[in-house]
């Protein structure tokens, strides 16, 4: 049994991976396919582990065919079992799209689909730490973890010259039931919203694209450095580096102090004012590396990168014991 439980792991590792590379190549046309196909067979696999690590070998088996394994959809149901759950319904739209894969795909599924392949992949690599202390980054570095996409507008109109008429009502279908189900679910296990947004600033350290004015031409402007979408480089929330923070913690086995613990149930629990000692202390919320800026009305908000959470778990790694009396005592000076 152990060796089984071993085996789908690794598969599981693998298909996570290689549904990973083959929707970044730019060359691949079958992406879209082959990454759902992978991402659910990664799923599949992992879930089957965790039902034999918590349940026994027999769990995965139908009880009246013994001889077949059960399906993902049974794997969630037993595993996630709030329906409501965002990362359940986020894994049961990918099926959804796995399946219609054997029928038709269009261009537009990708721009359709990528804010929930997005959080499948934060959602799949979470889930490996807290289910078995497997760290994804260890194999493949987390850079690689934000997908690749041609962000292309998606008109109507557009679509009902271009496909048949049962193939474009399928497709607007989908996307007003993608939009609906994203509206509805704000919470980032289910999608991770992509958006660009572009305002003009003379502070160059604020800028992630530069553009020049030309005195030859009427209207001219050239771009001179590569425009990144920080919202999907910076997709985590205060609360959710804290959480993958101490799971890092918890899964590497580090002594964490905490030296203001009243508690001794929470003496290694790295907390929000840990965190803010390290944004402050190395200034992270002026490096575009690790911090992206929005207004939401009169007030900003930020949201972080993998490489932030990577720095503070490194950082921590490095003196444990030490760190937040040492960042608290210099910040005073």
């Amino acid at each position: 049994m152990k060796d089984i439980y071993t085996q789908l792991l690794c598969k599981s590792e693998e298909a996570f991976i290689v549904g990973i590379e083959l929707y970044n190549k730019p060359t691949i046309q079958y992406r879209i396919e082959g990454f759902s196909f992978f991402i659910c067979n990664a799923w599949e696999l992992m879930l089957k582990a965790y039902l034999i690590k918590n349940k026994g070998y027999q769990s995965i088996y139908y009880r009246d065919a013994p001889d077949r394994t059960i399906s993902l959809d049974r794997c969630i149901q037993l595993v996630f079992t709030n329906k409501k759950d965002p990362l359940r319904r986020n894994l049961e739209k990918i099926i959804n799209l796995r399946n219609t894969s054997t029928h038709f795909i269009t261009n537009e599924y990708e721009t359709i689909y990528i804010p929930l392949f997005q959080a499948c992949v934060h959602n799949y690599t979470e889930k490996m730490l807290s289910f078995f202390a497997i760290d994804i980054t260890q194999k493949i570095s987390s850079n690689f973890l934000t997908l690749s996409v041609r962000l292309d507008s998606i008109n109507t109109d557009d679509i009902l010259a271009r496909y048949p008429q049962d193939i474009a009502q399928k497709l607007i279908e989908t996307i007003s039931d993608i939009n609906s189900s994203i509206n509805d679910n704000e919470s980032m296990r289910f999608a991770v919203h992509i958006r660009h947004d572009f305002y003009i600033t003379k502070k160059q350290s604020e800028a992630n694209a530069t553009i020049g004015i030309s005195k030859e031409a009427s209207n001219a402007a050239f771009i001179l450095k590569e425009v990144r979408d920080m919202q999907n480089i910076c997709p985590f929330t205060t609360a959710q580096c804290i959480d993958l923070i101490n799971k890092y913690i918890s899964s590497q086995g580090i002594n964490f102090i905490n030296p203001n613990a009243k508690d001794t149930s929470k003496l290694s629990l790295f907390n929000k004012y840990h965190f803010n000692l390290f944004v402050k202390f190395y200034n992270l919320k002026d490096s575009n590396k690790y911090c992206y800026r929005y207004d939401r009305g009169s007030s900003a908000q930020y949201s972080y990168s993998n490489a932030l959470i990577d720095f503070v778990c490194g950082e921590i790694k490095k003196d444990p014991q030490n760190i937040i009396a040492n960042l608290k005592n210099n910040i005073k000076k």
